[in-house]
């Protein structure tokens, strides 16, 4: 009798260190977390990719120069998929079959996420802080899903119309990216101008990657347009606007958060005065006068002997925030853990402007709401408060 006790126990132990090996999520080992990154390295948006790393990778060294998280230190594994979504969806399959990543985080461009989720949800691998406003980052909700910008929809909801009473617009117009990133900037300033009894006079696109944008230019301004929504980003925001300064045009122009960055000031030169954008997190320059923002900025600065920029913050934030939620759940992290811990977390505002942001079960979306900067003198300045 005692023979088939003695047995039954060693498979019921068995059967449990089996299962126990089973509920533990890939990536985590006694004495480290594997996340994964996919960034724009080679493609239209390298200048926001090469930011985000360096800002990820910051944040990387600093937790593991501090012990890691309860002894484990983070590796982070980066791929280029040169702003293609095709590309990305193969650099998703190497991270996660691979790699064998616990998380997906700070992953650029919103095509390039979407086409990766089903690879990384039919593994369980959560999209944690995508560089991405588009709604589809946290909508519909998945338990897999932490987003953190506020969205590009309700920026330009918000932002357009505020702007547009401003300045007395009587023509408003709009160029942006044929795509979702675009569709989602035109929508919001949609929704947002016919609460106010406005609405967009003038449409006109573009593809991915367009580099001229002449015609476009010539038609916002042969319809009278005084006030323009760009959905655009990087060469395209330096492209409209140098094109319609070059010809006598000179609207109100106002961008999204893809448009907020020290590239268009620094590569387009003072035609880009002016410009309006919405934003969270502020650009930390070196010479900043808030002297938080200035020490880590320098910081940076002395790692990659480069200037740092809001997507360094972004890269460094998200980074951070994640290190706050593995800690939270404790020495036994699992994709289960975590996300419990981070459905009870409230994260405070930073040095750099951030709004407080809560998350839950049923809301994935840490923040939703920006502010409104300009470039003036070569620099961007906060201009506005967080609009409601």
């Amino acid at each position: 009798m005692s023979k088939k006790i003695a047995f039954i126990t060693l498979v019921c132990a068995s059967a449990f260190s089996t299962s126990a090996v089973l509920a533990q999520s890939q990536g985590v080992s006694k004495d480290q977390i594997m996340l994964g990154s996919i960034q724009d390295l080679s493609g239209p948006l390298a200048g926001f990719g090469k930011q985000v790393r360096m800002g990820m990778q910051l944040r990387v060294d600093e937790i593991n120069q501090q012990g890691g998280i309860h002894g484990r230190k983070i590796n982070l594994k980066i791929e280029d998929s040169g702003y293609d979504p095709k590309r990305a969806v193969l650099a998703a399959q190497k991270l996660v079959n691979q790699d064998k990543i616990f998380a997906m985080v700070g992953h650029l461009g919103t095509a390039q996420n979407v086409a990766t989720f089903p690879i990384l949800f039919d593994k369980n691998i959560i999209n944690f802080f995508p560089v991405t406003a588009a709604r589809e980052m946290y909508e519909p909700i998945n338990r897999l899903k932490y987003a953190f910008a506020a969205t590009y929809f309700d920026q330009m909801r918000l932002g357009a119309p505020k702007l547009a009473k401003e300045k007395s617009a009587k023509k408003i117009c709009t160029i942006y990216q044929d795509d979702e990133f675009g569709l989602e900037v035109l929508r919001g300033a949609e929704a947002g101008l016919k609460v106010v009894g406005m609405e967009i006079a003038e449409k006109t696109t573009f593809k991915r990657g367009a580099t001229d944008f002449s015609s476009q230019v010539a038609r916002m301004k042969s319809a009278g347009c005084d006030f323009v929504v760009l959905g655009t980003l990087i060469r395209e925001t330096i492209g409209t606007i140098g094109e319609a300064r070059k010809t006598g045009f000179s609207p109100t122009f106002l961008g999204s958060s893809g448009a907020y960055t020290d590239l268009i000031h620094k590569l387009g030169g003072k035609p880009m005065d002016g410009l309006y954008a919405t934003m969270t997190v502020q650009n930390p320059y070196t010479d900043e006068a808030a002297e938080p923002i200035r020490v880590w900025a320098n910081k940076y600065k002395t790692k990659f002997n480069e200037d740092p920029t809001v997507f360094s913050v972004y890269g460094y934030l998200l980074i951070d925030v994640f290190s706050k939620g593995a800690q939270k759940a404790g020495t036994q992290l699992s994709t289960d853990s975590f996300i419990q811990a981070m459905d009870s977390t409230t994260i405070a505002p930073d040095i750099f402007g951030s709004a407080e942001m809560t998350f839950t079960s049923t809301k994935r979306l840490g923040n939703a709401t920006s502010r409104m900067s300009q470039i003036q003198d070569g620099k961007w300045k906060v201009v506005s408060d967080y609009l409601k």
